[in-house]
């Protein structure tokens, strides 16, 4: 186990695996897939209501119905409920292409061309399939629908071009359409009978009567690629929608025969999923760009419009940064998206606007692409002047000029800022004060310029007049910082050399060589330490203040990609493309920990409160998220739980956090905390710390007011007697029982039928049926395990614990039926063995030593004519005290040192 252990990703919304939309009462819900889990959303809001868990494969298909999800991954489905594993079906030889929801069957269709049909209603772990259809050899199933009205039959639709008409219940070919000398990638029934809607790769859509085997319209996308999803409208606008592996969305008018209108700029990869819903304007999409939108058809033009969406990176992220005390992250991709997760709240997660960049590109007649700023290679934040003014800084790739964003608003900032107009080169490093009040950027041609944020406008730059063309440096600004008063101010070159500058003077004081072409600088306010990366793979410590290096770690094998140190500057964290991360101790000079992951992190950010790591991976679209050991197990010493020197390989988070089934870990219990349940249904908590007294953990009100319960029900006593309401609320009779639980009054006509009213009333009160009190202390009594009866009386009450011991003492002392004195005694005697073998036991110390005293007092009367009673507990009281003597040893041993055991304690045990 490493410091930092797997803990979640964030940012995936959706893969390139079409999604699965069900209705159920009023709600409507979509199950898409994120790599191996699935996600499922509320369509009112597209909000984020349950996670499934993680399977060993990326999914490949899914269905969906009522509770279950059907997921196919490689040669296997999983059947989820809700979201745990509840059964695996394994029959395929073959990697699994199609799942489709039939009814009450699941149709499974592999890459071989095997079609299974399963029934989930009686769910097993392994069942066999109620049927399987071999298709043909030359015939590879690329798609598959259900033609409405057409009792069990299915189309399947094939790479070949050609498509088939199959009857799954007699599993007998009825038909085969010859196609159109292209691959079928999409298929679909239209609310018209007999007409189905099929999407080629040549780009044509053919509007098809599978009745007469009749072409009725055939459309044609404008853009190259194939169809990759079709959708028919079924609120009574005969609108089609076909998507394309461009991400354009085609609306066609089925009346007019025409195109109605082109959504350009859907998404920025391909369509994967289409859906119209039931009787509404409104369509959903879904693309690899890792997106869902919906659209709403409400304009006069007939035009849509893009009513909500959900998304995330649609590239991998280049650089993060921990935001707003740990909650946020703030992360820029190559997608050319600078966006904010919440760590916390899914919902919270967006995009921040660059200033209408739909509306201007839609009257441009320009693509978004083509408007948006260029990537992010490096950025900053202030959390201090976030409510004043623009509290964020970002460098673009091969831009000559930096953009701030305004933070609390979520948009572009208002300036632009352009270091050295007279000879614009792009800029490559930035940070901003302690203050919040300035930006410092640093460019490709050794420019060095400060720029106040509030306006914008240029407070002087950083010149070396020792440098050949009276630059800060002889070449690229590999990076810049400034210190926690605004003091000094700290540039490297990409030659090596390290300056540091008087901030408001801007004047050179001092300077250093590092030898190697510089990468990378991470500086920490607090403790005034300069981290450097060089070519030659080792980390250099400097002391800003008194110009040297301190420290230097040595052990990546491959360039280094990010630094980070920890809030408190005791840590640093780096990594590498060789995929390790590397934790070294500042003060220790020592590395402390190494993990190695498949896949090489290109960025880090540790949080404030060092309890989260988030990290993002080569060609890995989400952020990740690892949590600090040492936060959370308690352990002080960090040997306990660090790797050292030794590279440990961990796997990457997952979406979700639940691995398989939930029956995998119902035995799985830690080694000093141990939870399980007899026959009766209640937990059984074992002993923490065998050697020693387990208390009740109980609330101290609980187990001492039983003691004092007569003067608190004095003390609660009203004071006068409760007013009848004018008008009493109906309510239905009930009669009390001994259980506690409601029990109602029978009927007039139940009565009627009773003919032995009398004798029913002058029964005696031994026949009624035992309260669970006595139920759950002759069941324990029983097995011979009084741990479901401790658990139960801890979930009582005191009053409720009061009254059940004293009901027992209800015996009328002048009957002769000597067999209810000896039922009663022998509740007596099965309480007083359960106290003895806890005081034993040294289980729920206070709690039973309380239960005895009240046990002792309200049956002295009885226990007095049976002596072997009190024996018991007199020996639970001696093993008792024996435990209480050993404690005192061990706190006087460790308070007060070893040689004052020998002597006399000051006080008795």
């Amino acid at each position: 186990m490493g410091i930092f252990e797997p803990y979640r990703a964030i940012g995936y919304i959706t893969s390139s695996v079409p999604f699965s939309v069900q209705r159920l009462g009023t709600e409507t819900f979509v199950t898409v897939s994120v790599g191996k889990a699935f996600q499922i959303y509320n369509c009112a809001k597209l909000n984020l209501v349950l996670v499934g868990p993680q399977l060993p494969k990326k999914i490949r298909a899914l269905a969906s119905y009522r509770d279950y999800t059907f997921a196919a991954y490689g040669n296997d489905i999983a059947v989820v409920k809700r979201a745990h594993l509840v059964a695996t079906w394994s029959r395929h030889n073959a990697k699994v292409n199609s799942l489709f929801l039939f009814g009450e069957l699941i149709l499974s269709v592999d890459i071989d061309g095997n079609m299974f049909i399963w029934a989930f209603k009686g769910i097993e772990q392994n069942p066999a399939p109620i049927g399987h259809i071999k298709l043909d050899d030359k015939f590879t199933p690329s798609c598959l629908m259900h033609p409405d009205t057409y009792l069990n039959k299915v189309i399947l639709g094939s790479q070949e071009g050609s498509l088939q008409l199959w009857n799954i219940s007699t599993k007998k070919k009825l038909y085969e359409f010859k196609g159109w000398e292209s691959s079928v990638s999409s298929c679909i029934s239209s609310p018209a009978l007999d007409v189905v809607a099929i999407g080629c790769a040549d780009g044509k859509i053919h509007i098809h009567n599978l009745r007469y085997d009749e072409e009725l319209v055939t459309f044609t996308h404008s853009t190259r690629g194939a169809v990759t999803a079709l959708s028919f409208s079924t609120d009574g606008q005969p609108l089609l929608a076909s998507g394309g592996s461009s991400g354009v969305i085609s609306i066609w008018n089925l009346e007019k025969r025409r195109l109605q209108s082109v959504i350009r700029e859907a998404h920025d990869s391909s369509i994967i999923s289409l859906h119209f819903f039931a009787n509404e304007p409104v369509l959903m999409s879904s693309s690899a760009d890792n997106s869902i939108k919906m659209w709403i058809f409400d304009t006069s033009d007939g035009d849509p419009r893009l009513l909500r969406f959900r998304s995330g990176h649609s590239a991998p992220p280049l650089c993060i940064r921990f935001y707003a005390n740990g909650r946020h992250i703030l992360s820029a991709g190559q997608d050319r998206a600078f966006r904010l997760f919440s760590v916390i709240q899914d919902q919270q997660s967006r995009e921040l606007s660059q200033r209408h960049v739909s509306k201007r590109a839609k009257k441009l007649k320009l693509k978004e692409e083509e408007l948006k700023l260029k990537p992010v290679i490096a950025f900053d934040c202030a959390e201090i002047r976030e409510r004043d003014w623009c509290n964020v800084v970002t460098c673009h790739m091969d831009t000559a000029q930096a953009y701030v964003w305004r933070l609390q608003n979520f948009v572009l900032g208002e300036h632009i800022l352009r270091p050295c107009p007279e000879n614009p080169t792009p800029v490559k490093a930035c940070t901003i004060s302690a203050c919040g009040n300035f930006a410092v950027l640093g460019t490709a041609g050794g420019w060095i310029e400060r720029f106040n944020l509030q306006s914008g406008i240029s407070r002087g730059s950083y010149l070396d007049m020792s440098e050949r063309r009276s630059y800060a440096h002889n070449g690229e600004v590999v990076g810049v910082a400034c210190d926690s008063t605004n003091t000094l101010m700290i540039s490297a070159g990409y030659h090596g050399d390290i300056k540091v500058w008087d901030f408001k003077g801007r004047e050179l004081k001092s300077r250093w060589e590092i030898g190697c072409s510089m990468v990378k600088i991470v500086h920490h306010r607090v403790n005034g330490l300069l981290a450097t990366v060089a070519d030659d793979l080792v980390i250099r410590l400097f002391d800003v203040v008194a110009l040297r290096m301190v420290r230097k770690f040595e052990g990546h094998t491959d360039r280094i990609t990010d630094l980070c140190f920890s809030d408190d500057g005791k840590w640093l964290l780096s990594s590498s493309m060789d995929g390790s991360l590397r934790v070294w101790d500042v003060i220790l000079a020592r590395q402390i920990d190494a993990i190695h992951v498949d896949v090489a992190i290109t960025a880090l950010s540790l949080s404030p409160n060092m309890d989260v790591l988030a990290t993002t991976h080569v060609d890995q679209n989400g952020v990740y998220l690892w949590v600090n050991q040492g936060m959370f197990s308690g352990v002080s010493n960090i040997n306990s739980y660090a790797s050292g020197k030794e590279i440990v390989s961990v796997k990457l988070p997952s979406v979700s956090s639940v691995e398989g089934s939930e029956d995998q870990y119902s035995n799985e219990t830690a080694p000093n905390h141990t939870e399980s349940k007899d026959s009766s249904g209640f937990s059984i908590f074992n002993q923490q710390i065998p050697d020693l007294v387990t208390l009740s953990l109980l609330p101290k009100s609980q187990w001492q007011g039983l003691i004092n319960l007569d003067i608190i029900k004095v003390r609660n006593k009203p004071i006068e007697p409760p007013k009848k309401p004018e008008k009493a609320p109906f309510f239905l009779p009930s009669v009390p029982s001994l259980s506690g639980e409601i029990l109602f009054k029978p009927s007039e006509a139940s009565k009627e039928k009773d003919t032995n009213i009398d004798e029913v009333e002058n029964k005696s009160k031994f026949d009624l049926s035992p309260s669970q009190f006595v139920q759950v202390l002759q069941s324990s009594a029983e097995l011979k395990n009084f741990s479901a009866f401790t658990n139960y009386i801890k979930s009582l009450s005191p009053s409720t614990l009061d009254m059940e011991l004293r009901m027992l003492q209800i015996i009328d002392d002048n009957d002769d039926d000597q067999q209810e004195f000896a039922t009663y005694f022998v509740q007596i005697h099965v309480l007083d063995a359960w106290s003895a073998k806890e005081l034993i036991l040294r289980n729920v110390t206070w709690y039973v030593d309380i239960c005895i005293y009240l046990l002792l007092v309200v049956h002295s009367t009885y226990l007095h004519c049976q002596f072997n009673i009190p024996v018991n507990v007199v020996k639970g009281l001696i093993s008792q005290k024996k435990t209480w003597k050993y404690i005192v040893k061990l706190i006087l041993s460790s308070y007060c040192g070893s040689r004052y055991l020998s002597r006399q304690p000051p006080f008795e045990i």
